[in-house]
């Protein structure tokens, strides 16, 4: 099995608005699914310039998303690669009226890029590999936090290297989203 990394919380505005910019969140979204790249494979998968791209790149990896993936080219071009990590934000009960806007923005653009990937594989595909749930649990706050941190022990424990996969076996992208039914109207009378 992979390492499992260590939780990371980010919290800096600066990392969180790199991250937050959405050419950024679509070049470490496909580091991440099609593991290492240069600036001008990244640019032409994603239909960007390539010195923009470098650029984007660089900032990723001033916070730390992206490194160099030494190795990769005997020509020395410049490969990078997502850094694995379990990177996690700020709980709206912590966040500053700086990084609460920023989180929002990082949040709606990669929740809808989640979608437009689901959506996209899912008319692709002829397997039977798409599972999905929805689900309602009547728990207090500490017991949400407590299934988190279930969930991501369990995401971890199936977490494995390429090399470390058994035939047959591919990438699944996986999502949790949990957040409070709104407040029922009968309730306030």
């Amino acid at each position: 099995m992979a390492q499992t990394p260590r939780p990371i919380e980010i919290t800096e505005l600066a990392a969180l608005k790199a991250l937050a910019q959405p050419r950024r969140q679509r070049i470490l979204q496909q580091l991440t699914l099609g593991g290492p790249a240069t600036a001008a494979i990244l640019a032409r998968g994603l239909g960007l310039n390539t010195g923009a791209t470098s650029y984007h790149l660089r900032e990723l990896a001033r916070y730390g998303f992206v490194e160099d993936a030494a190795g990769q080219s005997p020509r020395g071009e410049r490969w990078w690669r997502a850094v694995p990590a379990d990177r996690r934000f700020p709980p709206r009960s912590r966040q500053t009226p700086q990084t609460r806007p920023v989180l929002d923005e990082l949040n709606r653009h990669a929740y809808a890029a989640d979608l437009e990937l689901f959506e996209r594989l899912q008319r692709a595909s002829t397997t039977d590999d798409f599972a999905y749930s929805r689900s309602e649990l009547t728990i207090t706050e500490a017991e949400l936090g407590a299934f988190f941190e279930e969930y991501i022990a369990l995401l971890n424990r199936y977490k494995r290297t390429p090399d470390q996969a058994p035939p047959g076996a591919r990438t699944v992208h996986t999502r949790l989203m949990a957040f409070p039914a709104p407040p029922n109207p009968e309730d306030a009378s």
